[in-house]
């Protein structure tokens, strides 16, 4: 099952839109390939406060969805902040449950949003407002009896915080692999965190990868893993800064979900970022995922 947010696709003004056109292209295009069929996807209903409430702290929360951030804090999130936006978060946030639910009983599951991992216990940033995955990881931890998630965050900026959510909590282990000299410019600490150097190719970035993910599945043995698959390790990507072709970021992907496979543990994906200049090649790459993902874990 696939979350999609027809609805929600445009609460901003348009100087704002256009890494958001993404998401309604991405639908039209696994369409328009066969790669699902309609029936694949559902429409999320709002995450419930009390779900948000084992991530984010309160106060936040409150200042949130009253629109009473400061403008300090309204800056660091990236958006004008409106109620429309924050309604969008929460579907978003619920998407990402849902799918996760999905997958905890049929293996896999996505969302076509989402990787809002920036955003933080008491904080929001960088385009993130409710950090998606980490409501799901929690919710998971409390209502389904897991005890051991790995997060997967294979986008080009740190998972900044989602680590500091689960700083100390070795429930969740979470890993990130990022360029080292890009944003967020004050990371956290993530259970493994690899920064990686500007303008790297196929070759280096898959080679790493080869040679950690194995043995992190080994180590961590998880009941469940959460992907967060950006493209914005894409060449062309105007905030990416490395060096991967669309073939090696296929070839991550699928790295990813044969290990998954391999340890019978379901996996739930969101999107993450993606911001080449052509638009073409963001939605190329996000319909990889899919196409890989489907064809690993059916």
């Amino acid at each position: 099952m696939i979350a999609y947010h027809p609805k929600y696709v445009h609460p901003l003004p348009e100087d704002h839109r256009f890494p958001m056109i993404k998401y309604e292209l991405l639908h039209e295009q696994l369409l328009r390939e066969g790669v699902v069929e309609e029936s694949h996807f559902f429409e999320p209903g709002i995450i419930e406060e009390e779900t948000i409430l084992l991530t984010h702290d309160k106060e936040y929360w409150e200042k949130l969805k009253s629109l009473s951030l400061t403008r300090l804090e309204a800056r660091r999130t990236g958006f004008p902040l409106s109620e429309q936006l924050i309604q969008r978060e929460r579907h978003i946030a619920k998407g990402t449950l849902e799918s996760a639910l999905w997958a905890l009983k049929n293996g896999y599951g996505f969302n076509i949003a989402g990787g809002t991992h920036h955003a933080g216990s008491n904080w929001g940033e960088g385009f993130c407002l409710l950090n998606d995955q980490a409501i799901a990881a929690n919710y998971l931890l409390k209502h389904e009896g897991l005890k051991k998630i790995l997060i997967v965050d294979l986008d080009v900026h740190q998972g900044n915080g989602t680590a500091e959510i689960f700083y100390g909590d070795d429930r969740v282990f979470t890993f990130s692999m990022h360029g080292k000299n890009n944003f967020p410019f004050k990371k956290e600490k993530s259970s493994l965190d690899i920064g990686l150097e500007d303008r790297i190719e196929d070759v280096e970035y898959l080679k790493i990868l080869e040679r950690v993910l194995p043995e992190l599945f080994e180590r961590v043995n998880p009941q469940f893993v959460f992907y967060l698959s950006g493209v914005d390790v894409l060449s062309t990507d105007k905030m990416g800064k490395l060096k991967l072709t669309l073939d090696g970021c296929r070839r991550r992907d699928e790295m990813v979900y044969t290990l998954c496979k391999k340890k019978g543990v379901p996996v739930q994906t969101s999107m993450g970022g993606g911001y080449s200049s052509l638009l073409h090649e963001i939605v190329e790459g996000h319909c990889n995922t899919f196409k890989v993902g489907l064809k690993v874990m059916r």
